[in-house]
C-alpha cells in the first residue's frame, strides 16, 4: 500500500528528473550535435578534461563563470541571512499594521527572475534608467550601472537581495515565533542583556532554519541566471574570454545553445552539481544542531 501512494509522485519524478539526468549523463560523453545528429560522437571524458586542462576553449569561460558565481554567492548569502533576520524580528514585535509590512516585503518573490530582471534593467540603465534619472536631477554622478565593474555586480546584488529577502523572512519569522517566550523570561531574570538573549536563546534556536536558508540559498545562486541575462549580459567582456558578471548557469546556457556544443555544456552542469553536493555537505556539518 505505501509503495502506491508513492508510486504517482515516483512516475513523474522519473520522468521530469530522472530521464533528464539520465540524458544528461550519456550528452556529457559526447561531442552532441543537436541539429546534426550524424555529427554526434563519443569523447567519452573528454569533455571533462576539457574543463579542467589549461589551454583549452572551455577551461578560461568555464573557470571564469563559476569564479563570478561563487563571489556572488560570498557576497549574497551573508546579506539574505543579516537583513532577513533583521526585518523578522523587527516584524516579530507587537507593532501596529505589522501584517501590512509582511506582505509589502514578501511581494517581489511572487515575481518571475524574468520579470526582476526587466525591472532591474529598467531602473539601472545609464541611458533612461529610472535611478540615473533622480541621481541626475539632485546633481550627482551617475555610474554605468550595467557596463562598468564594479557597478555591475552591485546592481544585480541589490535587485537579487530585494527580490529574495522576504522569502527569507517569512521562514526566519515562522520560526521566531516556535520559540518559547518563557526561556526569554527566564534570562531576562537572570539579568541577561538583549545581546546575551540574541546570541544565547535566538541564534541556538533558529540554527535548523539558517542551515536550511543558507543552503537553499548557495543552491539557489548557484544557478543564478535570469538577472545577468537580461541585466548585463553576462558583460562587461573580459580580454581573458566570458564575461565579468557571467554565472556559471548562463555559461552554460551559451555553450549548450548558442555555442551548439551540448556535450561540453552537459559535462559542466555536473561538475557544478557535484560542487554544489559538497558545499551541501559541508554545511550540514558545520552548522549541525548541537546538544
Amino acid at each position: 500500500m505505501p509503495y502506491l501512494f508513492v508510486l504517482p509522485h515516483l512516475i513523474f519524478f522519473l520522468i521530469f528528473a530522472g530521464f533528464p539526468f539520465g540524458l544528461g549523463l550519456v550528452i556529457s560523453l559526447f561531442e552532441y550535435d543537436i541539429l546534426r545528429p550524424t555529427a554526434t560522437r563519443f569523447v567519452g571524458l573528454g569533455n571533462y578534461t576539457n574543463l579542467f586542462t589549461p589551454g583549452t576553449v572551455e577551461y578560461p569561460v568555464f573557470w571564469n563563470s563559476l569564479i563570478n558565481t561563487g563571489e556572488f554567492v560570498v557576497l549574497s548569502v551573508p546579506l539574505l541571512i543579516v537583513i532577513p533576520l533583521f526585518l523578522a524580528m523587527l516584524l516579530n514585535a507587537n507593532l501596529p499594521g505589522k501584517n501590512i509590512y509582511r506582505a509589502i516585503y514578501f511581494a517581489p518573490w511572487v515575481l518571475s527572475s524574468a520579470v526582476v530582471g526587466l525591472l532591474g534593467f529598467w531602473v539601472f540603465q545609464s541611458q533612461g534608467g529610472l535611478l540615473n534619472y533622480y541621481l541626475r536631477a539632485l546633481g550627482l554622478d551617475q555610474p554605468r550601472w550595467l557596463s562598468t565593474m564594479p557597478w555591475a555586480w552591485y546592481a544585480i546584488l541589490i535587485v537579487t537581495v530585494w527580490w529574495t529577502s522576504g522569502f527569507n523572512m517569512i521562514i526566519i519569522l515562522a520560526a521566531l515565533q516556535n520559540i518559547p517566550v518563557a526561556l526569554y523570561e527566564a534570562a531576562s531574570i537572570d539579568g541577561a542583556t538583549w545581546w546575551q538573549r540574541f546570541r544565547f536563546i535566538t541564534i541556538p534556536q533558529l540554527r535548523p532554519v539558517l542551515v536550511f536558508i543558507i543552503i537553499i540559498t548557495i543552491i539557489a545562486w548557484f544557478t543564478l541566471f535570469a538577472q545577468p541575462l537580461f541585466m548585463t549580459g553576462g558583460g562587461p567582456a573580459q580580454s581573458g574570454g566570458g564575461g565579468s558578471t557571467e554565472p556559471i548557469m548562463l555559461r552554460i546556457y551559451t555553450e549548450s545553445f548558442v555555442r551548439n556544443r551540448m556535450g561540453s555544456g552537459a559535462a559542466m552542469s555536473f561538475v557544478v552539481a557535484t560542487i554544489m553536493i559538497v558545499i551541501s555537505y559541508f554545511n550540514f556539518r558545520l552548522f549541525r544542531t548541537r546538544e
